[in-house]
């Protein structure tokens, strides 16, 4: 009896003292940029970050339009737009960094950073976008990354906040409402 007693008491010690997961920020992560650089997204603590995966020729292409007129309006606004180039749906972005780079500035003017192309999905995703569509990882959600031009929302603490799917364009209200929060 003493030692089931005794066993209870250690079991219950375990669990009150067992830390809950530590989830890992945003701001952890580092990533290569489209030049090659190393990219670290620490240096973004205080700013909202609306993270895009991208592509030069699928028919949400036109959204870097909005994503670079978002950036140039909020930008001032402690806010960023940090673009992820994939080739992850029908080979819709088959370019090179250098090539991607030439598109974007080229066709949009974009001058928001744009990283170096990972993947968003399937065996060989990229970490960050790990965390972002894991709620294990990320504490907040679980989502799958359903084609090109998914936003993910981030708050200046590094936390996820949410998703907007791919279909909706980056002035939307639910973008809109958080950036103006």
């Amino acid at each position: 009896m003493k030692n089931r007693i005794f066993m209870m008491v250690l079991a219950g010690l375990f669990f009150v003292t067992a830390s809950p997961q530590e989830y890992k920020s945003f701001h952890d992560f580092q990533v290569t940029d489209i030049d090659g650089n190393v990219f670290d997204l620490g240096s973004l603590v205080g700013k909202k970050v609306l993270v895009v995966n991208t592509a030069s020729k699928c028919g949400f292409t036109p959204q870097y339009a909005d994503l670079e007129k978002l950036y140039k309006e909020y930008g001032n606004r402690n806010f960023v737009v940090v673009g992820f180039p994939a080739n992850d749906f029908l080979g819709q972005e088959p370019g090179t960094d250098e090539e991607i780079k030439a598109f974007c500035q080229l066709n949009y003017g974009v001058t928001f950073p744009m990283m170096s192309k990972i993947s968003v999905r399937g065996k060989d995703i990229h970490p960050l976008y790990e965390w972002l569509t894991s709620k294990e990882l990320n504490g907040v959600m679980d989502s799958e990354v359903s084609w090109n031009f998914q936003k993910y929302m981030i708050d200046e603490a590094g936390n996820l906040i949410g998703m907007v799917p791919p279909r909706k364009n980056p002035n939307s209200d639910e973008i809109l409402d958080w950036l103006n929060n």
